[in-house]
């Protein structure tokens, strides 16, 4: 038995796609023959074209913003690791001088 290689699809052509399937000219029978694809992937692309319409009209790209709240988060989890390294190496070096570190 050989399997199929799983196919990726663009954004692009999923929208395509599914825009046909919301004009209901075809059935997703008939689109799924026309793009090799099958009808419930279809049914699936149409779902959440109709469930993201309203992002459509949204000012500016919210994926773009997506990815700026992921950049600027991982930039901040990388900030916390450095200081968290750093006060770690504080308090053993204090240890190792005979400091006390709960002075202020």
């Amino acid at each position: 038995m050989s399997k199929k290689k799983r196919r990726r699809h663009s954004a692009k052509f999923k929208a395509k796609v599914a825009l046909e399937a919301v004009k209901e000219i075809k059935t997703a029978s008939e689109i799924g023959a026309e793009y090799e694809v099958h009808p419930a992937q279809i049914s699936d692309w149409k779902r959440q074209l109709l469930g993201n319409l309203d992002s459509a009209f949204e000012k500016g790209s919210q994926s773009k913003d997506q990815e700026d709240f992921t950049e600027e988060r991982d930039k901040l989890r990388a900030k916390i690791g450095q200081l968290t390294m750093e006060v770690e190496w504080l308090q053993k070096k204090c240890v190792q001088l005979g400091l006390d570190i709960d002075e202020k």
